[in-house]
């Protein structure tokens, strides 16, 4: 039962049926799932549809946008639960987190934001089409552990690349760890740079942000999480 209700929610998302999606979430919390399932299983599965609908040409950002904002809804309702039963945990780092310069799609940044937040990571999420430089201030001001930039965007790659080249150059590489996600970002991409960490889905980004903050210094080759692709 619980499988057939997660398709009909990842697909109500995909569609961008809000009120089919709204159904399906609290029917689901009704019976007893846990909400961090729901929103893995129906809600990330969801826009995955809709993510490789847009990649093969049978969607277009307008179908994007919907979706994204029905996932929202469904994001805001599952973390009112959580939030409801205690779930937040302590502190465990702060992080710094944007969308790249020119980008102004922010549906994975703020399921990764909401997801760390309840996972005891103090975030400050900048919102989108954020200045590279306006990030690693951000992230001096709030004394960060680590700084997160995402794009659904190959024309801004370019930004993310500035962040480390800047961070080298003003000596201050080593004074926070550095991930990217996001569509068109790639492992391959990660590694060139020398971003620390690389995660498929929101999910992988969380486990990776735990890992690195286990580490006292940047790990020597890019950490990449796909837990698609793991065992």
């Amino acid at each position: 039962m619980s499988k057939e209700l997660m398709e009909k929610l990842s697909n109500s998302i995909a569609d961008g049926d809000e009120v089919g999606a709204l159904q399906f979430v609290q029917e689901a919390l009704d019976a007893g799932m846990v909400p961090m399932t729901i929103l893995d299983e129906g809600g990330t599965a969801g826009m995955d549809i809709v993510n490789k609908r847009y990649d093969d040409g049978d969607a277009y950002l307008p179908e994007l946008v919907v979706a994204g904002d029905t996932m929202k809804k469904v994001v805001d309702v599952i973390f009112e639960r959580i939030e409801a039963d205690g779930g937040v945990a302590q502190k465990r780092g702060t992080v710094v987190i944007a969308q790249a310069e020119g980008d102004v799609h922010d549906i994975g940044k703020n399921v990764v934001t909401a997801l760390l937040g309840v996972n005891g990571f103090e975030v400050h999420d900048l919102g989108i089409d954020v200045p590279f430089k306006r990030i690693i201030q951000k992230a001096e001001e709030v004394d960060a552990d680590i700084i997160a930039q995402s794009t659904l965007l190959t024309t801004s790659l370019p930004f993310l690349e500035d962040v480390v080249a800047y961070l080298r150059d003003t000596g201050k590489r080593d004074k926070y760890f550095y991930v990217v996600g996001g569509g068109p970002v790639t492992t391959d991409f990660a590694k060139r740079i020398g971003a620390d960490g690389w995660g498929r889905n929101a999910f992988d980004a969380v486990e990776l942000f735990k890992k690195l903050m286990t580490m006292d210094s940047a790990p020597e080759e890019t950490i990449i999480l796909d837990s698609e692709h793991q065992g």
